[in-house]
């Protein structure tokens, strides 16, 4: 089981008119693939934002291998 970081993404317009990318929420996803990891990431970002479609809040999913070190 691997550990991954997925960031619910969304590009917005700020206050001089310029486009950026936000970070509307992350989680961190113990799952066997990157494909398990976003779709239960999916799952959990609906629920915890109370919606019926995660891209009503985000534009795009990045995901990242989290790097776990133990000491």
């Amino acid at each position: 089981m691997s550990r991954f970081v997925v960031h619910f993404m969304k590009d917005v317009l700020g206050g001089n008119g310029r486009q950026r990318e936000v970070c509307q929420g992350a989680l961190e996803i113990d799952a066997s693939s990157e494909g398990q990891a976003t779709e239960m990431a999916k799952l959990k970002f609906c629920q915890e934002q109370a919606l019926c479609d995660w891209s009503l809040h985000a534009d795009r999913i990045r995901i990242e291998a989290a790097d776990l070190q133990v000491t």
